[in-house]
């Protein structure tokens, strides 16, 4: 069993307290590693080994900094491998779900910011006397907190422009997979980044979460994770003035119009629905069909359901592993119960019998993809995020009518429409009150535009030069003078 530390001041050390945590697989149950469990001294620590770092961090230029990111993504393109197992043994995902996306998304998400951050050209506008400067600066020390369904993705994909804009960073994983992070902290290490740039403190979110969010040296929080604890984010950070980014929870539709490709559209709408046991912020949750279509694509959708192979992560030809812990099923079967008592009806799944399949043990967090229909589009099951292998199934007649059923949440992150005719799709599209709209495929990303969402789904967003400036702050420097254009 591995026993982890906290990564502070470029040295690799027990929670002060010497108190640990358990990490447990959740396919198996069996205990895999110890953690700190860390507390505010620990976080006062690494706070003031950040705050000593930066300064000569953000000295360094921005071509510096970013070729720094390439060296990272180098290095963790060469433990691939070792980043895909450590990533399915914590979670219950997939191996080849955990190659395909955790693993290559972290290196690209470091190759991604180091070139974008060489594209970036100076900031001026001119004046007949006067020509104004735009320059950025880190923010200072970051803290950094993430979530378990995607964890080195996640972390990567804040820690990398966090470093790009001069940044130091304070980054709390969650406690349930901390095995990536620790092989980000080890690669850092290897590489010999500066002492200090990056801490990782282990620990609970009301423990160590709570305690980056109200250290006065951190100036900025990039948080992904759940609404609830958004808002205690929020709360916390708001009146400190804090720079504060929130991705949180999302209850999103598929749309299927009377027009779609059958075909594409159920393939789609599979994998929007199931992909990582609908553990992904993005997942389609809610199924919304056309009524002209509904009943000749509910059973291709719910044939294909039927044939995913659940089973033990570590194989590869299993699709779907476990959710992330005993607790999590049994607050994911609770809403099962709860559909049947609000009148649905289980077309396939609900259960956590796999007869047939591969792998699975009672041990583990199991849980057969689960699709159910007659449901209102105002139950709480359709508007609450359930976070699990779960879809529910409603049907439309006008679009006037797929608008506001898909807007009957608080939530507001991402959502597909599936339609032939594109002008259609993207007047649709506009509609929806949603951050991200896909049509004719799911989770298709350019890493230069804007990620987040509206509502309950979070404040601000991630991306390109949205990431950019979330890290950085910006002063204008205007000279005046007849000598304006030699500035």
């Amino acid at each position: 069993m591995l026993a982890l530390m906290n990564y502070i001041d470029g040295q690799f050390v027990p929670a002060a307290s010497g108190q640990t945590l358990e990490d447990i697989n959740p396919a198996t149950g069996q205990r895999i590693a110890t953690i700190p469990r860390s507390e505010h001294q620990d976080v006062e620590q690494a706070a003031h080994a950040a705050k000593t770092a930066q300064p000569e961090w953000n000295a360094l230029s921005l071509e510096q900094r970013a070729d720094w990111l390439d060296l990272i993504a180098d290095a963790l393109q060469a433990k691939h491998e070792a980043i895909a197992q450590a990533e399915s043994l914590d979670t219950g995902k997939p191996i080849s779900l955990a190659r395909r996306v955790d693993a290559s998304r972290s290196v690209e998400n470091f190759r991604f910011f180091a070139n974008f951050g060489r594209q970036q050209t100076p900031l001026t506008f001119e004046m007949d006397d006067a020509i104004n400067l735009v320059h950025r600066n880190g923010l200072g020390v970051v803290g950094l907190i993430t979530p378990w369904n995607l964890p080195l993705y996640l972390m990567s994909w804040k820690v990398a422009p966090a470093l790009l804009m001069g940044n130091a960073i304070v980054a709390k994983p969650s406690e349930m997979t901390p095995l990536t992070a620790n092989i980000l902290a080890e690669t850092l290490h290897e590489l010999e980044l500066p002492k200090g740039v990056f801490n990782l403190v282990h620990g609970l979110g009301p423990e160590v979460g709570q305690a980056i969010l109200e250290h006065p040296i951190i100036n900025g929080i990039s948080f992904t994770g759940g609404t609830a604890t958004g808002r205690i984010v929020a709360a916390t950070a708001a009146p400190m003035f804090k720079k504060l980014s929130l991705e949180l929870g999302g209850k999103n539709a598929t749309i299927v119009l009377e027009d779609a490709d059958l075909d594409k559209a159920v393939q789609g709408a599979v994998r929007a629905a199931f992909t990582n046991s609908g553990q992904v912020c993005l997942c389609g949750s809610r199924l919304m069909l056309h009524s002209s279509i509904a009943e000749a694509f509910l059973e291709r959708f719910v044939a294909e359901v039927k044939s995913m192979r659940i089973g033990d992560p570590k194989e590869d030809l299993t699709q779907i592993g476990t959710v992330i812990s005993m607790e999590h099923l049994a607050k994911v079967e609770s809403y099962i119960k709860l559909a049947v008592d609000e009148g649905g009806e289980i077309l396939t799944g609900g259960t956590r019998d796999m007869v047939g399949q591969i792998g699975p043990t009672a041990e583990g967090a199991y849980l057969a993809p689960t699709v159910i229909s007659g449901l209102s589009h105002l139950s709480r099951c359709a508007t609450e995020e359930i976070f699990g292998p779960v879809v529910t199934v409603h049907t439309f007649d006008t679009l006037e009518e797929a608008t506001t059923m898909a807007n009957a949440t608080e939530y507001g992150l991402a959502g597909s429409i599936w339609t032939q005719d594109l002008e259609v799709g993207q007047a649709l599209a506009q509609t929806i009150d949603t951050g991200i709209v896909w049509i004719n495929t799911w989770l298709h990303r350019d890493l230069r535009t804007p990620f987040g969402g509206v509502k309950h789904s979070g404040v601000g967003r991630e991306g390109g030069q949205w990431s950019l400036g979330f890290f950085s702050e910006t002063t204008n420097i205007c000279v005046m003078g007849p000598n304006k254009n030699d500035a």
